[in-house]
């Protein structure tokens, strides 16, 4: 065979080959943006809710917007009308599965009882259409589960959050407030109910500036 043959059909092989592959391409790219199968009895009104369901929006963002870290100094309050005990720490936000969720890191020091350590997980339920939250921390062995509604102007976030009483053994209720009062500075304040009265009163108060 000669070099000019040998040459020809080389060159055919070639071409043959990424026609093949480039074929191939374009099938797998075709089937890829192929509509899924639906499920028996389910509408595209269906699915399209559950793909809305799933999609972050102004309100994801609106958390996204407390992610860095923040340095905390905190007030409480024991009981109506007493000192406050003064202290220190900070709290790292960061965000979760593609923006959908932030996740807060607090660290501090609990006057009298030591180290303190809390995570919560923080979302918007586009089904509910409320902020959702879960909080634990090393003072206790529940975990609170909150709701929120952000005010109007975007500045208070309000929660309400559920667990047991330690002392009553019965389920309580704590409103817990977030005031953005500056682009890195914001304002908690938790309330909950007195055990002894049932009474609501301001718990704990908090000054995050970020860093």
């Amino acid at each position: 065979m000669s070099n000019s043959r040998f040459l020809l059909r080389a060159v055919l092989l070639v071409v043959g080959v990424n026609a093949l592959t480039t074929l191939a391409l374009a099938q797998a790219t075709q089937e890829a943006a192929a509509p899924m199968q639906l499920p028996n009895g389910w509408t595209a009104e269906d699915m399209q809710a559950m793909m809305s369901a799933a999609t972050p929006g102004e309100m994801h963002k609106h958390l996204a917007g407390d992610v860095g870290t923040w340095t905390c100094k905190t007030q409480m309050w024991m009981m109506p009308g007493g000192e406050p005990v003064s202290s220190g720490g900070t709290s790292k936000v960061t965000p979760l599965l593609d923006g959908r969720f932030i996740m807060c890191e607090m660290k501090g020091e609990m006057p009298g009882m030591g180290p303190f350590n809390g995570l919560g997980i923080y979302g918007f339920d586009n089904v509910s259409q409320k902020f959702v939250a879960n909080w634990l921390d090393n003072m206790g062995t529940g975990i609170m589960n909150g709701t929120g509604e952000l005010s109007a102007d975007g500045k208070t976030l309000t929660w309400e959050f559920t667990g047991n009483c330690p002392i009553t053994k019965k389920p309580m209720v704590m409103r817990e407030v977030e005031t953005v009062t500056g682009p890195n500075t914001k304002t908690l304040e938790m309330f909950g109910p007195d055990p002894k009265t049932g009474k609501e009163f301001k718990m704990m108060e908090i000054q995050l500036t970020r860093e």
